[in-house]
């Protein structure tokens, strides 16, 4: 029989879920069936939620009182939406999906439910039974037998003890006298910590100094007797205010064993009838099956808790290892994008009233501004907040907030406190389990990089590779400082951010602000000035676009600073990079508007900053000497050709090895005097630094010597004897020397020496090749040389070409180009110039191999040009 019944109607918007949770709640306080409120405020809050959110209509609330209990009917406009029911045996489908979870608390909290169709809607009802016990009667324990009840005194004594806001004891009643031994006279004035042995109970964290300034208490200490013994006792303390304003403590004391005289009943989370049904009471809160993950078991963890008390808000943080510090993981109802991974001390406030390791009601936060720095400028006024302990050690805080003031006590104190005890062994594992899976991500992702930043050498390269490892594995956007030495300043080489419109803003706001200071102390530091630059900056482009201060409107430009705020304006931490006991510069991370880094990133980025510093110190060293390396190779080098009338020279020069310009292979052409110029090709024996320091040795002297004046063979000879004298660094050389002559008739004259060398090759202008000189012994084995010169004649039309042997030796397996192959290659070159004849035996020793050349290689051609006919 329906006794009474109460409708609402809300509105398809999100406010609403709230707004029927309070509805339900008033109507069945109102009715008296405080027993079945909090499952009804459960099962509305997921339904109605299911209505205005997921099928996007208006919800209708329909309350039923009957003599048994209450139903609570919830409809929608959206009749063709299915119900996710996939069989029988109430599969509902998968629990991260938000419709359906309703039906699943349904089925573990309510004593009958169901569905309806009509043509128009859908129902979705749920009955709660009230418990069996008689009218009026709050709470109630079974009927035991007589000796099973507790043991008391003849008269059980409760000392009613009275602490000024000191600490000291103010009054102290006849009981408190009879019991502990103490007149008043002896303890009045005198502190209660005199007189207490804290803890008594194992396990307890709180000493009694907290225990006192908080709003409520209860549970089990000792007092030293008069006699010297500890007496176990059981108390329970208010919190009050005297007529002037002052704080106290009203403290009720009885023998530990008479607890029942104070202890207040703890209030079951769940219907009895659903305890009837053995449900588990952790798969009650959080819903069957409850989410695999630690983010979703979170996030459902916070929205339970905040549906349970009816809150605005609701907020879960996680202790650091060191329990220290409380980082948020999870909230609802506020700005989760702002707070998620913030970090807010264990211990807030002045001492340790708004501890986060003991249940703590605040009834209005603006008469304790920062008791709870999450909630600040949030516009919540009551919270309640209790701790997440497994074996006694703090692991995290849940709370939930109001934005009315007084909305809690310790009823819903002690509610919430049994909600986190069950669920704060999940929320741990879950935890441990993300740390560890996160620790072989992070594992796996330094092996990675340490194998990218090793694979290079190059500084702009390892720069890149810096940036790209960290955005957006890490970071939103990345910006690396360098220190060439310690008296420059920091200079920002590169820039990066996970969004490619972003990178050009964002240096140019960077390049605009001072650089970090360059602390060498380890970790991550906040660095707050891009976040600061970027709001300034926003707000000054904001207000010169509605016409305040320089006129200008929403252009290009504004909103490219907009944007840049937007992409800053989080957490920014600096983390130096050290290599060889010096910072060698800053790797700086951010993140977007309001977001902040995890402690386990922060830790991943510093072992990557490690790694990355001592890779751009590598290559930074690699850098200079081969910077060093090349400007003294170059020296070795010709610098140009000269000019020869009527002479085409042209040279192509290979240095075998990476990183080398010169080897043991060399060329030059230089002019000797008016009208005579003397070119020389050699091969120095090796290869490398070795090879091209008597490659140096020899062209400086060849060029030394002719200018003197001595013929070709006295130049070769004396460049003989200061190879020799070297000693162990000398090395056995076949050079190819020799002085031109141009001709008035249009033909030049050479004279050649070729000491060891590969044979000059010449080319006429019918095809024919023909060697241009005899062999005679190398330089760097004889002391006594006996060596002469050749002369001949290079008619227009007429190719020298001069090589290395590594051309002419030249292998693919068995086979080897050889003298004969590079004349036949030559005897194709009739017609071309020097230059073409050059590319020609270049090409042609290339493509002789699949395997790229391996010694060093030099092709030095000379051509008489044919004269052109008079027009």
């Amino acid at each position: 029989m329906i006794t009474a019944r109460a409708a609402a109607t809300f509105d398809p918007v999100a406010r609403s879920v709230a707004t029927a949770r309070a509805f339900v709640r008033d109507t069945l306080q109102g009715w008296g069936y405080t027993d079945v409120v909090d499952d009804a405020v459960v099962l509305t809050s997921e339904l109605v939620t299911n209505a205005v959110v997921h099928a996007g209509t208006a919800a209708d609330v329909l309350c039923l009182r009957t003599e048994d209990g209450v139903r609570v009917e919830i409809s929608d406009h959206y009749p063709e939406r299915e119900i996710p029911l996939q069989s029988a045996g109430l599969n509902f489908g998968s629990s991260d999906s938000e419709n359906g979870r309703g039906l699943l608390l349904c089925a573990a909290l309510a004593s009958r439910w169901g569905v309806e169709y009509s043509p128009a809607r859908k129902h979705v009802w749920f009955q709660l039974d009230l418990p069996d016990r008689p009218v009026g009667i709050r709470s109630a324990g079974p009927l035991l037998p007589v000796g099973l009840l507790p043991v008391a005194d003849e008269r059980v004594r409760v000392a009613v003890v009275q602490i000024d806001s000191t600490g000291a004891v103010a009054a102290w009643n006849d009981d408190a006298a009879y019991l502990f031994g103490y007149t008043a006279d002896q303890v009045v004035g005198k502190q209660l910590t005199d007189f207490t042995a804290w803890p008594q109970t194992p396990g307890t964290n709180t000493g009694i100094a907290d225990a006192l300034r908080l709003s409520r208490w209860e549970g089990s200490y000792g007092i030293r007797g008069a006699d010297g013994r500890t007496i176990p006792v059981y108390g329970s303390h208010l919190r009050v205010r005297d007529t002037q304003g002052e704080p106290s403590t009203v403290c009720l004391l009885v023998r530990d064993y008479e607890r029942a005289v104070l202890q207040s009943p703890v209030r079951a989370p769940v219907s009895d009838a659903a305890e009837s049904r053995k449900t588990d009471p952790f798969e009650v809160f959080i819903g069957s099956p409850a989410p695999d993950d630690l983010d979703g078991l979170l996030q459902r963890t916070v929205e339970r808790a905040r549906d349970m008390l009816d809150a605005d808000a609701a907020f879960l943080l996680l202790a650091t290892d060191d329990e220290t510090e409380l980082e948020v993981r999870a909230t609802t109802g506020l700005p989760s994008a702002r707070q998620r991974f913030a970090r807010v001390p264990v211990e807030a406030g002045t001492g340790r009233y708004g501890s986060a390791r003991m249940p703590a009601v605040h009834e209005d936060l603006d008469a304790v501004p920062g008791a709870v720095p999450l909630l600040g400028n949030t516009g919540m006024r009551s919270v309640v907040t209790v701790p997440l302990k497994v074996e006694g050690r703090l692991t995290g805080s849940l709370g939930v907030a109001a934005e009315a003031a007084g909305r809690y006590s310790n009823e819903e104190a002690l509610r919430l406190q049994f909600a986190a005890d069950r669920i704060a062994l999940a929320v741990e594992s879950a935890r441990l389990g993300e740390l560890e899976r996160l620790r072989r991500g992070s594992l796996s992702f330094l092996v990675e990089a340490s194998d990218l930043l090793a694979g290079t050498l190059d500084r702009d390269q390892t720069l890149a590779l810096m940036a790209q490892m960290t955005v957006p594995t890490l970071a939103t956007w990345c910006a690396v400082y360098t220190i060439a030495d310690q008296s420059s300043e920091p200079e920002l080489s590169y820039v990066l951010h996970e969004d490619e419109d972003r990178i050009d803003g964002l240096k140019a706001l960077l390049t605009r602000i001072d650089p970090p200071e360059p602390v060498p102390a380890p970790g991550a530091r906040v660095w707050p000035a891009p976040s600061e630059a970027a709001h300034e900056a926003a707000l000054r482009t904001s207000m010169r676009s509605i016409g305040i201060g320089d006129p200008g409107g929403l252009n290009s430009g504004t909103r490219t600073t907009l944007a840049t705020a937007a992409a800053v304006g989080g957490e920014t931490v600096v983390l130096p990079l050290v290599a060889r006991n010096r910072v060698i510069g800053m790797l700086t991370l951010g993140k977007p508007s309001d977001d902040h880094f995890r402690q386990e990133i922060l830790e991943l980025a510093e072992d990557l900053s490690r790694r990355a510093a001592l890779a751009l110190d590598n290559a930074r060293l690699y850098s200079e000497r081969t910077a060093i390396s090349q400007s003294l190779q170059r020296s070795l080098l010709p610098p140009g050709l000269p000019k020869i009338p009527n002479v085409e020279v042209d040279v192509i020069y290979r240095a075998a090895g990476e990183g080398n310009e010169v080897g043991g292979d060399f060329y030059d052409v230089f002019p000797i005097r008016d009208g005579a110029y003397g070119f020389a090709i050699g091969d120095v024996c090796g290869t490398g630094p070795e090879a091209a320091a008597v490659t140096g040795l020899a062209r400086h002297a060849l060029r030394l010597l002719a200018r003197e004046g001595f013929a070709g063979p006295a130049v070769l000879e004396r460049l003989n004897a200061a190879i020799l004298d070297e000693g162990s660094r000398s090395r056995f050389l076949t050079l190819l020397y020799g002085e031109l002559w141009p001709q008035e008739d249009g033909s030049a004259l050479l004279k050649v020496v070729c000491a060891g060398h590969p044979l000059p090759l010449r080319l006429r202008q019918d095809g024919s090749v023909e060697p241009a000189a005899d062999p005679q012994p190398l330089l760097g084995v004889l002391e006594d040389l006996e060596l002469y010169e050749q002369t001949l004649t290079l008619e227009p039309g007429d190719v020298l070409l001069c090589v290395t042997d590594g051309v002419t030796e030249r292998r693919e397996g068995t086979r080897m180009l050889g003298d004969d192959g590079l004349a036949e290659v030559l005897a194709h070159c009739t017609g071309l110039t020097a230059g073409a004849v050059a590319g020609r035996i270049l090409r042609a020793v290339e493509r002789f191999a699949a395997d790229p050349p391996s010694d060093d290689m030099a092709i030095l051609t000379m051509r008489v040009p044919e004269p052109h006919p008079a027009p």
